[in-house]
């Protein structure tokens, strides 16, 4: 064999094994195929009013399809459950409500899940706007009468959840206890049928995302008694919060992207660069506006530090409102 014959070999092989290693990072580059963001909530509420506008700007950003699948069900946890479970690949994503993620685990015995040790934070995302909403034709226009109502008649009016263990369910046991007050319970299979049946006057009350309730609220065919929030909401300014009459009340749900435990450092550092860069988009932040919700911008060290710092909390209001699933 010549010496030209063997550096040829020699070269056609380092070339071989360069197109190799050029071919296997073209393949290892992330995303290299759709996503999926499994949202834990039935369609209509603010988490998939949430998902929907920010996985439409992910998309466009990775230039891969990023695909909002709805799995409601127990409050959130199978789903979340599920995808704790997932291929740790950055293709299966949770973008769930503080509902799911931190009350759940105090509201089941067996969530299927562990909030901490089964998921890599990558970001928040959100803030909404909560209400409590009636039907036109009750007779409190406020907090304040409709408080005087409910202890004036303990058990007699219902109020509408999305479903046992939402956060809706726990806003309206908060309120109760907090008002002092007695009403029934109608958990649905998400906000949207809740809110559905208090526009139909089979329920008087429910607290709601206003993501399920501005469209009805704009409309006149659901009146706001007071704002979950601890703060009023932009989307709209007149309305009071609650904390205005019960001193001390008032809540920021919350909605954050999470990846399976173990996904690689790498994707969760560039899933949290594009959810930063999409909340800084003005168009995003207008569609998040239109449903009364705001942008949540903060890092996955920082949704870390919330998740631990809102467990105790949740399991303390669970206790203490006497919450259950049943």
């Amino acid at each position: 064999m010549t010496f030209q014959t063997t550096l040829s070999r020699r070269i056609f092989t380092a070339a071989v094994l360069c197109f190799a290693a050029l071919a296997a990072g073209a393949q290892d580059k992330y995303p290299s195929k759709p996503i999926t963001v499994v949202v834990p909530q039935a369609a209509g509420g603010a988490n998939d009013a949430i998902a929907r506008v920010v996985a439409q700007k992910l998309s466009e950003q990775l230039g891969q399809s990023v695909i909002v699948d709805n799995r409601p069900g127990a409050g959130g946890t199978l789903a979340t459950g599920a995808t704790a479970r997932a291929r740790n690949d950055g293709y299966t994503l949770l973008l769930t409500a503080d509902s799911a993620h931190v009350i759940g685990p105090a509201l089941y015995k067996n969530p299927g899940f562990d909030p901490v040790k089964d998921f890599a934070p990558v970001a928040p995302v959100a803030t909404a706007g909560y209400v409590l909403v009636a039907h036109p034709s009750f007779p409190a226009n406020t907090v304040a009468e409709m408080v005087a109502l409910a202890k004036a008649n303990p058990g007699k009016y219902s109020i509408a959840s999305a479903g046992n263990g939402t956060l809706n369910h726990l806003i309206g046991e908060m309120l109760q206890k907090a008002a002092g007050i007695q009403l029934q319970h109608i958990p649905y299979k998400g906000s949207a049928a809740a809110a559905t049946d208090v526009v139909g006057g089979q329920v008087p009350l429910s607290v709601q995302s206003l993501p399920s309730a501005i469209a009805f609220i704009k409309a006149g065919k659901l009146k706001v008694l007071g704002v979950v929030n601890e703060k009023r909401v932009a989307a709209l300014p007149d309305a009071p919060t609650i904390g205005e009459t019960i001193k001390g009340f008032g809540q920021a749900p919350w909605y954050a992207l999470f990846a399976p435990a173990g996904t690689p450092a790498p994707i969760v550092a560039q899933l949290q660069a594009e959810v930063a860069r999409a909340l800084e988009h003005k168009d995003v932040v207008d569609k998040l506006a239109t449903v009364g919700c705001e942008p949540f911008k903060g890092t996955a060290a920082q949704l870390a530090a919330l998740v631990q710092s809102d467990l105790p909390k949740w399991s303390r209001v669970v206790k203490d409102t006497g919450a259950t699933v049943d």
